[in-house]
């Protein structure tokens, strides 16, 4: 892929390098692809080197300003997706939207929804609205902290990737070219989903969903935290290896 990509192709056309095989590249593209092989190796992410990245069939952006979108959270999109479906003209909104991933590829699934993205980061918002410029979907902005630049609109669903990383885990080390703020989330990795929690019970509308992506061992405490703010159906939906990485509830019709 990385040859590929010095050489101006497509990342995935391991057809034409089979076919060329046999033909020399220019030295300028060796040295760039031998650098670029180095940063691989020092777990940078792909989509850094490449400034791309797919995600639920869209074509977007990404630099280090924003954590690489990772094939799991199209769970996540999924999700939000069958539960809009009998709902004509659905309001959602993405907190801490990074990419803008999921918020485009809701937009994308659903041009009749009205979607709204909210981030703490201008840099990171600055990525998501190029994405949405560049594949031309119109998304509703908003900079600030979950539900804090909502004003007092009301929403279908609420969907969220937030940071869930416990401050000390070792599998940072891993990850030290993504952004930390986007990644970390206090002593048990859950602060942020408290309040997403917490805030969004008055973003819902009756019968309106929360869902949200969670580590690998966090979906009964996630669990716990929707049941004591009053949701119902609390379920959990696992990610592609099998592990439940994302669960939500429903806001009670009668609240």
């Amino acid at each position: 892929m990385l040859l590929l990509h010095v050489l101006g192709r497509e990342l995935h056309d391991r057809v034409w390098l089979l076919s060329h095989g046999a033909e020399a590249v220019d030295l300028d593209v060796y040295l760039t692809f031998q650098a670029q092989v180095a940063r691989r190796l020092a777990d940078e992410p792909m989509a850094y080197i490449t400034g791309q990245k797919e995600f639920f069939g869209l074509p977007l952006l990404v630099d280090a300003r924003v954590l690489d979108p990772r094939a799991d959270t199209e769970v996540l999109v999924e999700w939000a997706l069958s539960c809009l479906a009998d709902i004509a003209s659905p309001q959602v909104v993405d907190l801490g939207t990074g990419s803008g991933a999921i918020a485009l590829g809701l937009k994308h699934s659903r041009p009749d929804a009205q979607v709204w993205a909210v981030d703490l980061s201008a840099d990171a918002l600055a990525v998501a609205q190029a994405n949405a410029e560049r594949l031309a979907l119109p998304i509703t902005w908003r900079h600030g902290a979950w539900c804090a630049p909502l004003g007092d609109a009301l929403f279908d669903a609420i969907v969220s990737n937030p940071p869930y990383v416990p401050e000390h885990d070792p599998h940072l080390q891993r990850l030290k070219h993504e952004p930390l703020q986007a990644l970390t989330s206090g002593q048990d990795g859950l602060d942020d989903i408290r309040q997403i929690v917490q805030q969004a019970r008055s973003y819902l509308r009756p019968g309106g969903w929360l869902l949200m992506e969670h580590g690998f061992d966090q979906a009964l405490a996630v669990h716990d935290l929707l049941r004591n703010a009053g949701f119902e159906q609390v379920q959990s939906r696992p990610d592609l290896a099998g592990i439940l990485r994302c669960t939500g509830g429903r806001w009670a019709t009668m609240k």
